[in-house]
Order: C-alpha cells, then sequence, then structure tokens
C-alpha cells in the first residue's frame, strides 16, 4: 500500500498542461515522515515531473495533519548509543531526502497546509515555492521543545521565508504563529478559510499550467539563481537569456498579438464615444 496518492488533474479550460495532486496519507502516523514515506513521495515527484503534460504540483496531506515531522522512532534510532555515528547520519539523510526532492522540483510547487505541519513537517511545505495554509492551523519549530537541534536546513528555510527574527523566534524561542500570524510575517503566502484551501491552492496552480511547462521551469530557475546573484546587474544578465528565448516563443507572439488587438479595440471605441 502507498503512503502517498497522486491525482493528475483533468485538464481545465485553456491550461496548456495539468495540475498534479500529491497527498501524504497516513493519517493514523499524522503523515509523519517514515522512510516508507519519503520513498513513496520521492517517487511521485518523479512521476510528475517526468509527466510531460503535469505542468504544477499541490502538496498536502491527509486529514488531520499535514506533515507531523519526522518519524519518532527513526529519530530515536539516531540517538547515542543505538546505531553508529554513520547509520544515524544516513537515518537523518534519508529524511532530508525528502525535503531536497521538493525543493529540486523543476515544476513550481504549492504546498496546501491543511493541518500540523510541524518540525520536519515544516520543512517539507517550505521547500516548495509558495505555502498556503488553512485559518486554523499553528506554525511551530518544536525542535527546542524536544532538546533537538533544528536539521534538514530548518533554520535556512524559515530565514529564506520569514527573516532571521521569525526564524530565531521559532526554532530557538518556541515561539508560535497562527496561520494569520505567519501569512503577515512572510512564513506562507496566505491563510484561508479551511474549507476554501484546496480551491485556493489549485486556483493558483492552474494560473501556472496556463502557460507552456517551459516558461514555468526558466522562471522557477531564475528565480533560485538570482536569489543567490551578488548584484543587480548579474540578476539582469541571468534573466536576459530565457527572456530572449521566450520573446521567438509561439506562444508570446500570440498572446502579444490577441493583446495589441484588444488595446486597438478599446482605443477605437474611445475614439467613438469622444466623438459622440
Amino acid at each position: 500500500m502507498t503512503l502517498v496518492d497522486l491525482t493528475i488533474r483533468p485538464r481545465a479550460d485553456g491550461n496548456l498542461s495539468r495540475v498534479c495532486v500529491v497527498t501524504l496519507n497516513d493519517p493514523s502516523r499524522r503523515n509523519a515522515l517514515s522512510s516508507a514515506l519519503v520513498a513513496d513521495l520521492i517517487a511521485a515527484i518523479d512521476t510528475a515531473e517526468n509527466s510531460p503534460d503535469v505542468g504544477a504540483l499541490v502538496i498536502t496531506g491527509a486529514h488531520p495533519a499535514f506533515c507531523a515531522g519526522a518519524d519518532l522512532g527513526k529519530l530515536a534510532t539516531a540517538a547515542p548509543g543505538t546505531r553508529s555515528s554513520k547509520d544515524a547520519e544516513d537515518d537523518l539523510r534519508s529524511i532530508y531526502a525528502a525535503f531536497i526532492r521538493v525543493a529540486e522540483c523543476s515544476l513550481p510547487t504549492i504546498a496546501a497546509i491543511n493541518g500540523p505541519a510541524v518540525g520536519a513537517g515544516l520543512n517539507l511545505a517550505l521547500a516548495c515555492d509558495v505555502a498556503v495554509a488553512s485559518g486554523s492551523v499553528r506554525f511551530e519549530s518544536r525542535f527546542v521543545r524536544l532538546g533537538l537541534h533544528p536539521g534538514g536546513g530548518h533554520t535556512y528555510l524559515l530565514q529564506r521565508a520569514a527573516g532571521r527574527q521569525t526564524a530565531s523566534a521559532l526554532a530557538l524561542f518556541g515561539e508560535t504563529l497562527s496561520a494569520e500570524e505567519a501569512a503577515s510575517r512572510g512564513l506562507i503566502w496566505r491563510s484561508v478559510e479551511d474549507d476554501k484551501l484546496m480551491a485556493l491552492a489549485l486556483a493558483m496552480a492552474s494560473a501556472a499550467v496556463s502557460v507552456p511547462r517551459d516558461l514555468t521551469t526558466r522562471i522557477k530557475h531564475s528565480i533560485e539563481a538570482t536569489a543567490a546573484a551578488q548584484s543587480y546587474g548579474e540578476s539582469v544578465d541571468i534573466e536576459l537569456l530565457p527572456q530572449l528565448w521566450s520573446l521567438e516563443q509561439p506562444f508570446f507572439v500570440e498572446r502579444l498579438a490577441r493583446l495589441r488587438a484588444k488595446i486597438s479595440t478599446t482605443n477605437s471605441d474611445q475614439e467613438g464615444a469622444s466623438r459622440e
């Protein structure tokens, strides 16, 4: 039995590709990251990325949680005296592979956080390009409360999303945030009523798949590359070649022609109205 469900939704009107919904499905364990679940998650992302008609991913969890963090049994086996340090490191890195695979996915990714996203579960959400959440969700790091140092790039992901002060409040001081507070600090993009979460995530994903996949993958690559740019000029250089590429694509030529025709019609209508 798979611990991750993959659903490729039908292509909507006007969309050039389809949205794939990836659901962590181990609700009795609150979708904790076991070795089996991580393997299934990586396989699901591989399947979606290798499907040429999939243009975006939505990652969520089966009720009642998004992801309750790393499997506690896996953490226990990494404790001193239970295994060699190399084996313990391998166990931890096997969990981290989930976040890394999500972060390295070439497709646009949205985390639809429908329940607790704790510790490693928060890593999983923040590894996505955008995170949206149910209004009832609360955000906490929880590592320090367990007496455990954060791992899997937790402090990096927190700082990248919300800055050092928010990262310190969560990871060092054990603070918690409501969904509304998380959105105000940039930890997530938006919070909505619980029953509207998937509609929001799917609407955002549908916007991404309304343009060719080659375009969104190039934009995503540029976002990552310009984040490390040392100057504004370097960021201009990074974007130049993919923008030149897009100018030559039929979809740009067609959309530009439609826009110019619309502007021309609007101007003609305004001129006619002014004569009257």
